[in-house]
C-alpha cells in the first residue's frame, strides 16, 4: 500500500502537482512506518512463542 502512494507521488510531482504529490508522499511514509513497526512485532511474537 505504501508503495502504491510513493508511485503516486512520484507520478504528481513529475506531473507539477506539488501540493498533491507531497500529500501522497506524507502517507506513504505513515504507511511504512505502520509496516515496519507490524513486522517487527510479529517477528518478535514468533520467537517468544517458538
Amino acid at each position: 500500500m505504501a508503495v502504491v502512494f510513493f508511485v503516486i507521488a512520484i507520478i504528481a510531482a513529475v506531473l507539477g502537482f506539488g501540493g498533491l504529490a507531497a500529500g501522497a508522499a506524507g502517507i506513504a511514509k505513515i504507511l511504512f512506518v505502520v509496516f515496519l513497526i507490524g513486522a517487527v512485532i510479529t517477528l518478535v511474537l514468533g520467537r517468544v512463542r517458538s
